[in-house]
């Protein structure tokens, strides 16, 4: 693990500090004023846990000196033991805050799912998950979005395309992207052998037009009539939409609402996300091939986990984890699978701080 120097300690003590004096003075503009109040408040936790590193060493340095006192020996040592237990914690916690942020934690998500294999089966299960994201950001306090939804004759979806808003979605859904299999006994099964089936999980960073800057003149719009479930209103107006992305070639279609410029809209989003997403692949490339992490290669085509029904247990490939809860998780308890891909990641990268 990546051991913080003191210096470090002192340096983002010594600038929390200096933040909070200028902030107090009350002699900045309004630009600036708002500036240091957003890294004032990102540097608070940081500041928080390197004070408490710095007491807990303060600390054990002072009980190291009790040794040589005869009478106070006994107690020192009792001390001594509780601060070498409690230290490490202290410093791990400190240089995890100390990690380099992705700029894209906190904000919304494009949730894709889409059948794999497995034909009528990966359409239901493909609901599932949904169903099961759902009921997650439910728990987290977020709003879902369907954007676009095929959905299956049998039920569930061929594909559908969701938009998840709310604080730190994408830190928590990030490692969600890849292939999610099934192993159970489909309903349309008269002999109850068990298949296994698949579907694809993919999470996007919502961004900002700001984010991506997209010229008229590379898009080819297609407008045409809605087909599919919709009752009355299919078939009566062109209002669905195709955008094609000429340079990169992506295809958006959006077909969902009755009026062609909240399909538009809604097309644009989704563009946006996925080109986004090829830039932030880009970037990341040159560190992926240096170091590829297990948990965020972001590698779609790659089988992350194994949902198998008649053991009733739920197992990711990338960390080894196995929790024989899978009617809870499929029910939105995710947190126990969620927590521990963070915690690997966030542990991968500190091995690789040290490198």
């Amino acid at each position: 693990m990546a051991n913080v120097s003191a210096r470090q300690i002192d340096a983002i003590i010594e600038r929390h500090a200096a933040l909070q004096a200028r902030m107090a003075t009350g002699d900045m503009t309004p630009a600036d004023f708002v500036a240091a109040s957003k890294e004032f408040a990102e540097l608070e936790p940081v500041a928080a846990a390197a004070r408490e590193v710095v007491r807990l060493r303060g600390e054990l340095a002072a009980l190291d000196e009790m040794l040589s006192d005869a009478e106070m020996k006994a107690m020192a040592e009792e001390e001594i033991a509780a601060v070498k237990e409690a230290l490490p914690a202290a410093e791990h916690d400190l240089a995890v805050r100390l990690l380099p942020k992705d700029v894209a934690d906190e904000r919304a998500a494009m949730l894709e799912i889409r059948a794999g294999t497995g034909g009528d089966e990966a359409a239901l299960f493909a609901g599932d998950l949904l169903r099961m994201y759902g009921r997650y950001a439910d728990a987290q306090g977020w709003k879902v979005e369907i954007i676009s939804a095929n959905e299956a004759e049998v039920g569930g979806y061929k594909e559908v395309v969701a938009s998840v808003t709310g604080q730190g979605v994408f830190a928590k859904l990030k490692f969600e992207s890849g292939v999610h299999r099934v192993q159970r006994v489909p309903v349309t099964e008269s002999g109850g052998r068990i298949h296994t089936s698949a579907a694809t999980v993919a999470v996007l960073p919502e961004a900002e037009e700001v984010d991506v800057a997209i010229d008229e003149k590379d898009l080819k719009v297609d407008i045409y009539r809605s087909s599919g479930a919709g009752g009355q209103h299919v078939n009566t107006t062109d209002s669905a939409i195709r955008i094609t992305h000429i340079p990169t070639g992506l295809v958006v279609i959006q077909q969902d609402q009755r009026s062609q410029h909240k399909n538009r809209a809604k097309a644009m989003q989704v563009l946006r996300a996925r080109l986004y997403d090829l830039e932030r692949a880009r970037a990341h490339s040159a560190e992926a091939s240096a170091r590829k992490s297990m948990v965020g290669s972001g590698d779609r085509s790659e089988r992350i986990r194994t949902y198998n029904f008649p053991q009733g247990r739920v197992t990711d490939h990338r960390i080894n984890l196995t929790l024989h809860r899978l009617p809870e998780i499929l029910e939105g308890q995710m947190d126990e699978l969620i927590d521990a891909l963070i915690a690997e990641d966030q542990a991968q990268r500190l091995a690789g701080l040290g490198d």
